[in-house]
């Protein structure tokens, strides 16, 4: 089945997918800011680029797209009935280049979380925020 887009629609529709500050991100660091705790951004040193670095707690932050990082068993996770050798490709190499970085990660001391944005529905938000916040405090004791 060919696409119902030609290229150059298809380009432009891609261009507007964000790839960092998206509203669960921000929605996120606005609970953790007002919760007391103090962090940076995309952190380009660190493998990954850590959507959060927490450097007082050793804790780097990761809010997975479900589509783009393949959530399994994930509702929001299907792959596009058009093209799909291109989507299988695509997301593989996400998923293999997430695995790479977050093992880094660990090997150099950080506690890695990884928050898919389907958690962010209204009804699992205050339990999300509880969780991340105990895993962030509980890994330096």
């Amino acid at each position: 089945m060919a696409d119902i887009f030609d290229k150059e629609k298809r380009s432009k529709i891609m261009g507007l997918v964000k790839g960092k500050n998206t509203k669960p991100e921000i929605l996120l660091r606005k609970k953790l800011h007002s919760l007391g705790f103090r962090f940076r951004i995309h952190d380009r040193k660190l493998p990954g680029n850590p959507d959060i670095k927490l450097t007082k707690y050793k804790t780097v932050i990761f809010i997975n797209g479900c589509f783009w990082h393949a959530h399994l068993n994930c509702k929001y996770y299907t792959v596009p009935k058009t093209n799909q050798e291109f989507w299988f490709d695509k997301i593989k190499t996400n998923v293999n280049r997430d695995s790479k970085n977050y093992e880094e990660l660990k090997k150099r001391g950080w506690n890695v979380l990884v928050i898919w944005t389907c958690s962010f529905k209204k009804k699992l938000l205050d339990e999300l925020i509880v969780d991340i916040t105990q895993k962030i405090i509980n890994f330096n004791n």
